[in-house]
């Protein structure tokens, strides 16, 4: 017979205090159930994919320079992700006006689709998961969290 204090469950006390635990452990249940929800979708089975995806949608003419930035990836990785929404049909790539060299990166009316299609998963994902949280407390960890990005990123670069 297996003691409580034995089940695998059963972290709290062993845990306690090791919060990137906790947020490792979240990112991996959202990505699960983002994964799931998205199945459908042609950028399912990958955050890079909706990121880039949401990052050319919100600004037409992105370099992927800036998406592998965003992303925290390395350029051959990002350029790996920029091609499979390419070659999806969801975004395009074009010479940039102000660099012969460089690509800008437009949304296709496809990838416009998803990209909307995406957002209202995420939202409802977000509301489902969160529910149990009251929302004035909702919006005060988003900005903790959202502060601690921001303050952990300029530490990084």
């Amino acid at each position: 017979m297996t003691q409580e204090r034995d089940h695998p469950d059963n972290v709290d006390g062993l845990l306690e205090g090791t919060l990137s635990w906790y947020i490792r452990s979240l990112d991996s249940l959202v990505s699960r159930d983002l994964d799931r929800r998205m199945a459908r979708l042609p950028v399912a089975r990958g955050k890079g994919k909706i990121t880039a995806l949401l990052l050319v949608d919100d600004h037409p003419g992105i370099r992927p320079s800036a998406i592998a930035t965003v992303l925290m990836r390395d350029r051959p990785t990002t350029g790996r992700i920029v091609e499979r929404l390419v070659e999806a049909g969801l975004i395009r790539r074009q010479v940039a006006g102000d660099d012969q060299r460089a690509q800008s990166l437009t949304v296709t009316e496809q990838g416009r689709t998803v990209a909307a299609q995406v957002r209202a998963i995420i939202r409802e994902q977000e509301r489902d998961f969160f529910a149990h949280i009251p929302a004035d407390e909702r919006r005060q960890f988003h900005r903790i969290l959202k502060q601690s990005y921001h303050v952990l990123r300029a530490g990084l670069t």
